[in-house]
């Protein structure tokens, strides 16, 4: 009895610590272009920011942040956007989903009609970023 007790208890706990966290983060580093901060601030507040409120209010992600971090020759980038979502099933639909989102506002906004690419680089992207709990 002793030893079924055991085998329960160790099984139980196995399955809550063993399970994993099924969030999933993309994070891009962001250089910001030629001095067009301006620019940059505008298409993130307008555009990236304001599609990841809504796809919360949605629940197609979890959560978003932009972090804002000094240039070096080691470290060549401005921003780190990260946007988390539930799980595999909200990470595999975020195309289509923000594509939905960026539909409904009418197209994407620009500050001095500039192209993103003229005012940012994505310098490296990371992809399907697992969560610990």
């Amino acid at each position: 009895m002793k030893h079924l007790i055991l085998v329960f208890i160790l099984s139980t706990s196995t399955l809550h610590y063993g399970q994993k966290n099924e969030a999933i983060s993309t994070i891009d580093f962001v250089q910001i272009l030629n001095k067009n901060e301006s620019e940059a601030v505008y298409y993130f507040q307008n555009n990236w920011k304001l599609l990841r409120e809504t796809a919360i209010k949605k629940g197609y992600i979890h959560s978003f942040q932009v972090l804002e971090t000094p240039y070096t020759e080691e470290a060549p980038f401005h921003m780190m956007l990260i946007t988390t979502y539930e799980n595999k099933e909200q990470y595999d639909l975020r195309e289509a989903h923000f594509g939905e989102l960026i539909k409904e506002m009418g197209g994407l906004k620009l500050m001095n009609e500039k192209k993103p690419n003229e005012f940012r680089n994505t310098i490296f992207s990371k992809e399907m970023i697992r969560h610990w709990d």
